[in-house]
């Protein structure tokens, strides 16, 4: 085989997900497809960005933030996370959550090891886990909810297990973690001497009087968890960047060091806004989970009455709908049809999946878009039956 590229690459493909953004915008479809809002951040945030432009505070930050940004993380995690958390010793602030996420793996991965994933999975995770060198071991979630096979999980396990990827609430699913699922997480962590690297950039977008715990606030875990959370999903503000990784002492000392050596340190004027908005009181969180759940009904409705299967989600802005009854031959060819035929972009499910036949019958669509964008994807899912009806003839 050609030499040229990194053998790691033939692993992984690009984005799935943005890739549907490009195609959406080629062809005017309304984009279901990826995370980000497309209404307007909060003016008091872009104000507080403003202002931190005018105050100067357009130079470097010191490489692992901002030490008002890192207060602010600080205090935002010992309230609400309930994690043990000082700013100097255990916050790095990193380019998004991604970056966040693949530092982390950089800085514990040796040869050899081992990463345990959930799947479905948001589609970073694999490719991460790869190009940090270690192999990944899937676990499936199962059933309609979604749920933990206690079996399966503890058969991932062995010494050669480095780290567990948790991300709650869950993309693509909805999914809350419970208590019980992550307790028994934590004892397979301890037994295993494993690591739990979490992705909790949802954490403020829960439903129905659900309530988000993050792994690193169990008995025994502090020392043994990478809490990864961010500004992108809450505040409304996804090309800004900003996010941190909150660990041991121990291990953000490494988490510190790949970070400089990748991006050397996130926009210092947005992590002065960044301290700013998490500094938002709670009514601003309550508001928050009410305009989603608003926007949850609203396509949920499009797309039960469209023909789709579906539940609504217990947290984050995603809807996973079944499809395999339209006829399609598989979840590509499902999407396919909705960008091109009714004009509507969602995610092959598949693309979620390590084994790609689970998620052949899906398909996830996001509802983080204005009341015009998703009345607009209404109108158009309407037409759905009719076309299949002709497309069939």
């Amino acid at each position: 085989m050609p030499t040229d590229v990194s053998g790691k690459t033939r692993f992984f493909t690009e984005s799935v997900i943005r890739e549907m953004t490009r195609r959406a915008l080629a062809c005017d479809a309304v984009n279901l497809a990826q995370g980000f809002p497309d209404f307007a951040a909060p003016a008091e945030i872009k104000e507080a960005a403003k202002r931190a432009i005018d105050e100067d505070y357009n130079q470097y930050a010191i490489t692992h933030g901002s030490p008002n940004f890192r207060r602010a993380i600080a205090d935002k995690a010992r309230t609400y996370n309930h994690l043990e958390c000082d700013p100097d010793r255990n916050v790095t602030v990193t380019c998004g959550a991604t970056e966040g996420m693949i530092a982390s793996l950089l800085a514990v991965i040796n040869p050899g090891d081992e990463v345990v994933i959930f799947e479905p999975f948001y589609e970073n995770y694999g490719p991460d886990v790869i190009l940090a060198g270690a192999t990944p071991r899937y676990v499936t979630l199962q059933g309609a909810g979604f749920t933990i096979d206690p079996d399966e999980l503890a058969a991932a396990f062995s010494e050669r297990t480095k780290a567990i990827i948790i991300n709650t609430p869950h993309n693509p699913t909805g999914k809350v973690f419970s208590r019980a699922e992550l307790e028994l997480i934590a004892q397979l962590c301890r037994r295993f001497d494993t690591l739990a690297i979490t992705d909790e950039i949802y954490e403020h977008i829960i439903y129905d009087g659900g309530r988000h715990i993050s792994i690193g606030s169990l008995e025994g875990m502090g020392d043994r968890t990478v809490t990864i959370s961010g500004l992108s999903k809450t505040y409304s503000i996804t090309g800004w960047r900003l996010a941190y990784a909150i660990a041991s002492e121990r291990l953000t000392s490494a988490i510190r060091k790949v970070h400089d050596f990748l991006t050397v340190g996130a926009p210092h004027p947005l992590q002065e806004a960044g301290a700013f908005a998490l500094r938002l009181p709670e009514s601003f969180y309550a508001e928050l989970q009410r305009m989603y759940r608003r926007k949850r009904e609203m396509l949920f409705a499009a797309l039960t009455q469209a023909g789709l299967r579906c539940r609504p989600p217990a947290g984050a802005y995603y809807i996973m709908a079944e499809i395999g009854h339209l006829g399609f031959a598989d979840d590509f060819a499902a999407a396919d049809f909705l960008l091109n035929e009714v004009g509507v972009a969602a995610v092959p499910g598949s693309s979620f999946y390590h084994r790609a036949e689970l998620g052949r019958e899906l398909l996830r669509f996001t509802f983080s878009k204005s009341d015009e964008t998703l009345e607009r994807a209404a109108h158009r899912l309407r037409s759905l039956q009719d076309k299949l009806r002709s497309y069939r003839r």
